[in-house]
């Protein structure tokens, strides 16, 4: 019998209502004591990983040895790994993560990661070998930030600056996604030398942010936390790290040790969300979203 590890402590204040409702459902078809304590070390993760995310990844950590199976802990698993600066290990979990669920709503992070790992050239490949037009707005940005950011560890910073040309460049109108991307444009165009351009981009992001109550405060990387699609029961790891940081992708990882039971039904889960925007004012002044005719 393996021994199990000591797990982080968390507040008796904190239950498995604090996490999302969404992330919740995917743990039905865990007994129900195993539920409520993987969904808290979940809710401890996403309250501590902005600002303690060590204690953030040993929950997550925690919340994977009791439910390796369930895509939402894999997801989380891979962003406190991503928090922490451990590349090797949010690749294999994205990767992972992709499988059980069958999305590309973490495909940023994936490029990101690979650039977290030295290798630009690869996280090309990964963000061109996805259909940007079935990703979410929100996701084809993130993306677009991270291909921006792989062409530039390459040196080209022009090619970086084409990777920010998509339909959701638009200083006109600001959505949740608005000030980093605005703000990732700025950042090139000053590489670029062109300061009066960089200057109109950060502008526009802070007019942004303002007009979406945001103050300013926003993350350069925009990762989509959307509903994930239950996974195939009889799924089997794969992507060794090996001690180098690089991953091996030809033989399955172990996975977390989970005691879900194998004959668990699926629990179908689904939602429905609506992007809601703000105009930018041109004077840096909020003002009402257009009305619908």
């Amino acid at each position: 019998m393996r021994e199990r590890i000591e797990e982080p402590p968390i507040p008796e204040e904190i239950t498995a209502r604090d996490l999302h409702p969404s992330a919740r459902n995917e743990l039905k078809t865990l007994s129900k004591e195993n539920a409520d304590q993987t969904a808290r070390h979940l809710a401890m993760a996403a309250q501590l990983i902005d600002e303690e995310p060590e204690r953030a990844h040993a929950h997550a950590l925690a919340a994977s040895r009791r439910a390796g199976r369930i895509p939402v802990v894999r997801s989380t698993l891979a962003i406190t790994a991503y928090g922490i600066g451990d590349f090797a290990l949010a690749l294999r979990e994205l990767r992972t993560y992709r499988r059980l669920s069958g999305k590309d709503d973490m495909i940023a992070l994936i490029v990101d990661s690979e650039r977290g790992v030295g290798r630009p050239d690869r996280a090309l490949e990964e963000g061109r070998a996805v259909d940007r037009s079935a990703l979410e707005p929100e996701v084809r940005v993130a993306l677009a930030i991270a291909m921006s950011g792989a062409r530039l560890d390459r040196g080209e910073t022009e090619l970086a600056l084409g990777e920010l040309e998509i339909p959701e460049l638009d200083p006109d109108r600001a959505f949740e996604w608005s000030p980093a991307l605005f703000s990732a444009r700025a950042a090139v165009l000053e590489d670029l030398g062109r300061t009066d351009e960089a200057a109109f981009w950060t502008e526009r992001a802070d007019v942004a942010a303002s007009a979406l109550g945001l103050d300013g405060q926003f993350d350069e990387m925009i990762v989509e936390d959307g509903l994930i699609e239950d996974f195939d029961e009889d799924y089997e790891d794969e992507d060794d790290v090996d001690e180098s940081g690089d991953v091996d992708e030809s033989e399955d990882a172990e996975a977390p040790e989970s005691d879900e039971p194998s004959d668990a039904a699926e629990a179908e889960t689904a939602t429905t969300s609506d992007d809601a925007s703000a105009d930018v004012p041109e004077n840096g002044t909020d003002r009402e979203p257009e009305s619908e005719a």
